[in-house]
């Protein structure tokens, strides 16, 4: 088959869109939210079906990949003066901000349709309320005030506790405790990233980190007091009956290696000793979570 070079130019125009638009998702974020969503999924219920557990999955992917895109819509001149995200699809005009917009509006309503109808209508609020928090209101109070991280932490907890809500179609406190240690989780994560992005974040006037002066020991103490409260949370799931005793054990032994790195940004406020908690924090939560499905079910 005889192939011009304007279909050669049309293919390689509609790839390059198709590209954009599955960078829009952010799609290692989006895959490790709907990861979150499905050990809530399993522990509400640990007899769910792979088909199930898919699909929940799904459900959170497509609501977060939503989420991600209002907050580079309205970021998009922010993240052209930043290094990281100065080559994301809006920035660069590879996708309009009009298909952006229609892109959000079709997974948003493709996420919580499929959680609300195959699951329950609470699971696919809370899914909303998440989208809302995280890119209505932490979005535009990162170049306001420190509090974001708080704001944020909030919609970066929920997706264990909608995986929960999906299995079960409740609030239960098993879920809030789920919800509990993702939530303190968030601030070593995000401020030990900060820590890293500062000069970058600061060029487009985010205010991430939560002490005056940014990458100090006070930043870094506050940093080390929310990893420690980890440990105690990491119980809580033994002491509820929602888990045993070997994933309690790997829990508390995560969280003081992870522990352990703090002091060490706390000696020598480096960007070295930052990183080495970002990558922990990478590495701790799904460790964590893995520990508890296996040994519930």
């Amino acid at each position: 088959m005889y192939t011009t070079k304007t279909d050669t130019l049309l293919h390689d125009s509609t790839m390059n869109k198709a590209t954009a638009y599955f960078q829009l998702l952010k799609f290692r974020l989006s895959l490790t939210v709907a990861f979150s969503s499905a050990i809530g999924f399993i522990l509400g219920n640990p007899n769910a079906r792979w088909f199930d557990i898919g699909l929940v999955m799904l459900g959170g992917l497509l609501v977060t990949g939503a989420a991600n895109i209002i907050n580079q819509i309205i970021e998009k001149d922010l993240d052209k003066l930043m290094k990281r995200t100065a080559k994301r699809p809006l920035p660069t005009g590879n996708v309009t901000v009009t298909e952006a917009a229609v892109f959000c509006l079709l997974l948003a309503a493709a996420g919580t349709l499929l959680l609300g109808l195959y699951f329950n209508p609470l699971a696919a609020a809370l899914s909303l309320l998440s989208l809302v928090l995280y890119g209505f209101i932490y979005t535009p109070l990162k170049q306001i005030s420190p509090i974001c991280v708080f704001v944020g932490a909030i919609p970066g907890a929920m997706p264990p506790l909608i995986g929960w809500v999906a299995a079960t179609g409740a609030i239960e406190i098993e879920a809030v405790i789920l919800f509990g240690i993702q939530f303190f989780w968030q601030f070593p994560h995000f401020w030990a990233i900060a820590w890293v992005l500062d000069d970058d974040y600061k060029k487009a006037g985010f205010k991430m980190l939560p002490m005056a002066g940014g990458k100090n020991l006070k930043t870094a103490i506050q940093i080390m007091t929310y990893t420690l409260v980890l440990i105690p949370m990491s119980l809580l799931p033994l002491q509820f009956g929602m888990t045993g005793i070997t994933s309690a054990m790997i829990a508390v032994v995560c969280g003081v290696l992870f522990l352990a790195q703090t002091f060490y940004l706390m000696r020598t406020c480096s960007k070295k000793a930052a990183m080495s908690i970002m990558f922990g924090s990478f590495l701790y939560l799904p460790i964590v979570q893995i520990a508890f499905v296996l040994d519930k079910i």
